[in-house]
């Protein structure tokens, strides 16, 4: 039996993913992606904050 739930972790080359602009981790977007991006973390913190206000 083979275990298909193992964590990926270093799947692409260092430096492909574009940086998030909070808190400088990579994000799930490619570096070519224009805007801002964020990883998924704080993605869902603006989510959050975005959601609650008025």
């Amino acid at each position: 039996m083979t275990d298909h739930h193992a964590p990926a972790t270093g799947t692409a080359a260092e430096g492909s993913f574009a940086e998030c602009v909070l808190c400088r981790k990579p994000t799930e977007h490619p570096e070519s992606t224009k805007g801002a991006t964020l990883c998924p973390v704080c993605e869902w913190q603006e989510a959050q904050r975005t959601a609650c206000s008025g």
